[in-house]
């Protein structure tokens, strides 16, 4: 598999090192000089010096043959455009860009990149459990539909404990598809299945009915009353 790199900072380096040694054929595109160099010292001839958003450098290193596109530099603008270039007039299969700001993935979807990858979310969804304003954990983004697979713990003091799915008013299009109670037993739930604190839900759900599910599972149930 050609698979193209934009971005030589450690992310870069470290990726095309490991791509390599899994058999890839790797290019590595880097504006930075010394960063060239220092990949070329410790990879071999993998790396083009130029910039990965202008076409000219891309035609270079044979983009129209690559199976793979990954651009992953610090700036959020510099991924969008190089993948866009990329998919638009070499058009290459599959994008992959760096989301250094989270709160850009709507545009990013919204202008074909392929893949999206948030280092902020990745470390979110290890620590979300132990924050309450963050109870919603993504597992997985159904393409074309704007729908998530989510997954939530119910705390303890949740309204909802003891209560049958079936008396849940859940948001429309929201469903929840598997329960996994504390000794990590999955369970397909019916209307009748009760919940019960410690539970971990995993729903599928529109991105924009996140809140209103969040609400709902992590409601204290003295504020019901």
């Amino acid at each position: 598999m050609y698979i193209i790199i934009v971005g030589g900072g450690k992310i870069g380096y470290y990726l095309a090192k490991q791509l390599v040694e899994d058999g890839n054929e790797v290019l590595v595109i880097e504006k930075d000089a010394a960063k060239c160099q220092q990949i070329a010292d410790d990879l071999g001839d993998i790396v083009l010096r130029g910039d990965g958003c202008e076409g000219v450098t891309l035609e270079a290193a044979g983009t129209g043959r690559a199976d793979l596109f990954i651009a992953i530099t610090g700036d959020d603008e510099d991924n969008l455009v190089a993948c866009q270039v990329a998919k638009y007039k070499f058009n290459v299969r599959r994008t992959v860009a760096l989301l250094n700001n989270p709160k850009n993935e709507p545009i990013f979807k919204k202008l074909g990149i392929d893949t999206t990858v948030s280092s902020t979310a990745l470390v979110l969804a290890n620590i979300e459990q132990e924050l309450p304003s963050h109870p919603l954990i993504p597992l997985l983004t159904i393409k074309g539909g704007g729908l998530e697979i989510v997954e939530a713990k119910v705390p303890q003091y949740s309204a909802i404990v003891g209560k049958r799915v079936s008396e849940l008013l859940l948001p429309q299009q929201c469903l929840i598809t598997v329960i996994i109670d504390e000794e990590g037993v999955p369970r397909v739930p019916n209307s009748d299945t009760q919940v019960r604190a410690g539970d971990e839900v995993v729903a599928v759900c529109r991105r924009e009915s996140e809140d209103a599910l969040r609400a709902i599972l992590t409601t204290p149930a003295r504020e019901t009353q």
